[in-house]
């Protein structure tokens, strides 16, 4: 444990944004799933507004630099195009 109180004190800051850090992270996972499991079901209407909410969160988490901007730019564009061809292969069907 640190001895000064300046160290102290920081390794308390690291500990809160540790926690805050994970709790984005798993709010992360969960929208990404929740847009995966509303494409499995082909609930189009459902699978879009998960998307408008993940891509939200994701962008936010990219901007608090809990993920890297390319890595949230990334997890939008596959889940779009995820998105985008299962709406194609519903279409046709």
């Amino acid at each position: 444990m640190a001895n000064q109180k300046s160290a102290v004190k920081r390794h308390q800051q690291s500990l809160v944004a540790r926690a805050r850090n994970r709790a984005n992270k798993t709010r992360v996972k969960n929208v990404v799933k929740a847009v995966r499991e509303a494409i499995s079901r082909n609930d189009r209407e459902a699978a879009v507004e998960a998307f408008k909410t993940a891509m939200s969160v994701l962008d936010r988490a990219a901007s608090k630099r809990i993920l890297h901007k390319r890595n949230a730019a990334r997890r939008i564009s596959r889940l779009n195009l995820l998105i985008n061809s299962s709406l194609e292969t519903a279409s046709k069907a």
